[in-house]
């Protein structure tokens, strides 16, 4: 047989075999299966879709959100801005006009001006106020200088304030100060050419001398016996102890010496001793006074009375009395007064300096004013 076929054969429609309807059934569930997957599909597409929608909406809001607090933040700052400026236009309204700056710069300047000048009459007025204090010091440097050497003739003491004075005046560093320190080296070198005695040592001198006197006591007289008729019979005889014993003690009250040749003092006690201490007490406190003061002629005077009073009411065998008189013969020729030299011509040389120094600033002074209101007219528009 051969395999091909008729037209017609061709044309026969196919009967179904049921060997050919298995295959059909199978192919339904198989695409059911896809559409469902397709469905599945779509949905998560769309749950996606919607997930990116929501998401994007969500970023939408917090954009404009943080759209919505930028612009209350550059409202804010704008507000503040807005205040600022109201602030600076007020206080520029505040500000004064041109013309008002200009007058207020006039003033400024002026008071400058015045200011300056009141520091330099301030600095000048306290200047010359120390210099006043110092020269007024050695000017009473001097006068108390010459106080001493009139009143005490105290050299070291004038000499020191002389030398004070001097000092100040080297501190002045002014040439017109030449004249008044000659006269003061001058009077510096007089001072240390003046004999200078030891007045104080002297006057501690006079009154250990007054110490003395408390021990300043009468001498009972001791008299020897050179035999004689009594002696004699005391040393005869068996009661010769008792008879030289007996004329020892009558010898205290009662004494006879026909060959005496001393002046015997009449012995003080009591009332008399005071008063003889006192009298010579006195005599050396004159004696002190004026060895401070320079007195020659009381001072010798003074101690011219003191030795007569010990040569009436003291024997010279009495060695406190002896020794005492010894050393008022010691003491009585001392030079004590000074001759002192003239300080009054160094005082009017520093007088002189002071007024000159006093002229001199008082012209200074009225110069000034008149220097001063050119220039503060020079600075007026």
């Amino acid at each position: 047989m051969s395999e091909a076929t008729t037209p017609k054969e061709q044309e026969q429609p196919v009967v179904d075999t049921p060997t050919s309807t298995a295959p059909d059934t199978a192919a339904k569930p198989a695409r059911g299966n896809g559409l469902a997957l397709l469905a599945l599909l779509l949905g998560a597409a769309g749950v996606a879709v919607g997930g990116w929608g929501v998401w994007q909406l969500r970023g939408l809001e917090a954009r404009e959100q943080l759209q919505l607090s930028q612009l209350q933040e550059v409202r804010s700052q704008t507000e503040s801005v807005a205040r600022g400026e109201q602030r600076l236009s007020a206080r520029l309204q505040q500000l004064p006009t041109a013309d008002e700056l200009e007058a207020r710069e006039r003033l400024v300047a002026q008071l400058q001006g015045d200011q300056q000048l009141l520091n330099q009459r301030l600095e000048t007025v306290l200047g010359a106020s120390r210099q006043d204090w110092r020269l007024a010091e050695a000017e009473h440097l001097l006068r108390l200088a010459s106080l001493r050497l009139s009143a005490l003739q105290d050299i070291n003491s004038a000499t020191a304030l002389v030398q004070g004075a001097d000092e100040i005046l080297r501190d002045q560093d002014d040439p017109a100060a030449f004249a008044a320190r000659e006269q003061l080296a001058k009077s510096l070198e007089a001072l240390r050419s003046t004999p200078n005695p030891d007045r104080t040592g002297l006057f501690l001198q006079l009154g250990a001398l007054r110490e003395q006197l408390e021990h300043l006591n009468a001498l009972n007289p001791v008299f020897q016996s050179q035999g004689g008729v009594l002696s004699d019979l005391a040393a005869e005889g068996d009661g010769g102890s008792w008879w030289a014993d007996w004329l020892e003690t009558l010898s205290q009250y009662i004494r006879l010496d026909f060959s005496a040749d001393q002046n015997i003092r009449p012995l003080l006690a009591g009332q008399s001793l005071t008063q003889v201490r006192l009298a010579l007490s006195l005599a050396l406190e004159q004696a002190q006074w004026a060895a401070l003061h320079g007195q020659t002629q009381v001072y010798q005077q003074a101690l011219k009375q003191a030795r007569e009073v010990l040569g009436a009411h003291f024997n010279l065998d009495n060695p406190n009395s002896r020794a005492l008189r010894a050393r008022i013969a010691e003491i009585i020729d001392q030079p004590i007064e000074v001759v002192a030299p003239d300080l009054s011509q160094s005082l009017n040389a520093v007088q002189a300096y002071v007024q000159h120094k006093q002229s001199a600033r008082e012209g200074l002074e009225n110069n000034a004013p008149a220097e001063a209101a050119p220039s503060a007219e020079e600075g007026r528009p």
